[in-house]
């Protein structure tokens, strides 16, 4: 039997989302702050499918967006994962992420991404981990930035009746270090 699938992402742990991270998955999902690029906060039905689809991707992929959680409290504050999504390049594995209002502004998305891109390239084997960020979503845009994606392409999303023009970021895996590692 293998050992539940845990990260360390800097302050953070990532682990997969169970059913019982539905009440901090709404505190996320439905925040009309949080949700603003998607025009919307989700209802009820809306987060629960959004926990089932992790769900399904866990057990597909062998991975998803993860419960980025606090080690000292056990505590949910956001998600930050991988995930494959269509795109004019064809289907990409992306780092996402989203985080509670108040955990904001604290470095987490930018770790927990980090880490996550790491995972795709050294454990997942990717020779790139890409982020579809819409255009006018500064902060996560900013995220990206930070962990060294640039802009490789972008197209426009139709979703929830509104035309939303989205950027393609992409990083590279980096090249191991001639003792093996990595940079």
């Amino acid at each position: 039997m293998t050992a539940p699938f845990a990260l360390s992402a800097g302050r953070l742990h990532l682990r997969p989302m169970v059913q019982s991270d539905y009440r901090a998955l709404c505190a996320i999902l439905q925040d009309p702050e949080v949700m603003y690029a998607y025009e919307h906060a989700f209802s009820d039905a809306e987060v629960q499918d959004w926990l089932d689809r992790q769900l399904n991707r866990y057990q597909k992929d062998g991975f998803g967006l993860w419960a980025a959680v606090r080690p000292d409290t056990g505590e949910m504050i956001g998600q930050c994962g991988l995930s494959m999504q269509p795109t004019p390049l064809g289907d990409v594995m992306e780092v996402g992420y989203l985080f509670r209002r108040d955990c904001w502004h604290q470095g987490y998305a930018t770790q927990c991404a980090r880490a996550c891109m790491h995972y795709g390239y050294w454990a997942l084997d990717a020779d790139a981990v890409y982020s579809i960020i819409r255009d006018n979503n500064a902060p996560s845009r900013a995220v990206a930035e930070r962990n060294g994606m640039q802009v490789v392409g972008q197209f426009t999303k139709h979703y929830y009746g509104v035309d939303m023009p989205h950027l393609i970021y992409c990083a590279r895996r980096p090249a191991p270090h001639k003792d093996g590692g990595q940079i």
